[in-house]
C-alpha cells in the first residue's frame, strides 16, 4: 500500500496554453505539461486501488502521468499516487505490465477495426502497393521481420510514421490472418488515432519503436522509446 505524503501535487493544468484546443494536464513526477490525450489517466476503484484509465472515460478524479515505464514505476515508489488522490491508496505491483497490455490491445483493436473499414492492407506486395499508390497514414512493421523488408518499405515513403512494437503472432491475431508481418493504413482518422495510441505504448514496451518515418536509418532499439512523442 502506498501511505500518505506531503499535500496533493497539481495535476490539472485548465489554463496553460494549448494545441488546437486540446486540455492540458501536468504529470504527476516529471511535472511536465502536455495534451492529456498523449498522458495516462488514474483513477481510484473499489477499496482505494489505483487504476489505469487507459481510455479516459472512467468517473471520479484522475491524476495523471507520462506514458513511460519508469515514471509509473516512479510514482508507486515516491507514493506520489497517494499524494495526488489526498489519500491512502493501493498499487498493483504489475501496475507498468497491466497499462502495457491494455495499450497493446487498444493498438491491436484498432488495426482490426481498420482493416473491417477497408482502410488496412496486409502482406508485403499488398503493402508496397498502397504505399506506391495512395496516402499512407502509417507503416506498421513487426518486431521480427527481416531487415531487407523493413529498409526497403522505409525507403518508399520515409516521411511515413513507422511502428515496430509488435510481434507477427500479434499482428496475424490482430487482422485475423495466419501469419502478417507488414501492415499499411491509410491516412485518416483511424490512423491518426492509431499512431496517438501507439505513441503511448512505446514508453513501456521494450524491443520496438514509433517514430516518424524509418528512412535511411534501420528502426529498432530503446532509442525510439524517447522519440514517442514525436509520432502525434
Amino acid at each position: 500500500m502506498c501511505g500518505m505524503g506531503a499535500p496533493a501535487l497539481e495535476t490539472a493544468v485548465d489554463d496553460g496554453p494549448t494545441r488546437a484546443g486540446a486540455p492540458q494536464r501536468r504529470c504527476l513526477v516529471t511535472r511536465r505539461i502536455a495534451d492529456k490525450g498523449s498522458l495516462i489517466r488514474f483513477v481510484l476503484g473499489p477499496g482505494d486501488a489505483v487504476l489505469a484509465d487507459v481510455a479516459g472515460t472512467l468517473p471520479g478524479r484522475g491524476v495523471w502521468l507520462s506514458p513511460e515505464r519508469d515514471v509509473v514505476d516512479a510514482a508507486c515508489a515516491k507514493n506520489l499516487f497517494a499524494r495526488g488522490f489526498r489519500t491512502p491508496v493501493t498499487v498493483e505491483a504489475d501496475l507498468a505490465d497491466r497499462i502495457e497490455q491494455l495499450l497493446a490491445r487498444r493498438c491491436l483493436d484498432l488495426l482490426g477495426l481498420a482493416r473491417r473499414a477497408g482502410v488496412a492492407g496486409a502482406g508485403f506486395e499488398k503493402v508496397q502497393a498502397m504505399l506506391a499508390g495512395i496516402t499512407c497514414g502509417a507503416l506498421v512493421i513487426a518486431a521480427d521481420a527481416g531487415a531487407d523488408g523493413r529498409r526497403r518499405l522505409g525507403r518508399m515513403v520515409p516521411e511515413v510514421p513507422v511502428v515496430t512494437l509488435f510481434a507477427a503472432a500479434e499482428l496475424a491475431a490482430a487482422l485475423g490472418r495466419e501469419h502478417v508481418v507488414y501492415v499499411a493504413l491509410k491516412e485518416g482518422r483511424l490512423a491518426a488515432r492509431f499512431i496517438a495510441e501507439t505513441a503511448r505504448l512505446a514508453g513501456f514496451r521494450a524491443g520496438g519503436e514509433a517514430r516518424r518515418g524509418a528512412g535511411r536509418n534501420e528502426p529498432g532499439g530503446r532509442q525510439g522509446m524517447r522519440k514517442a512523442q514525436q509520432v502525434r
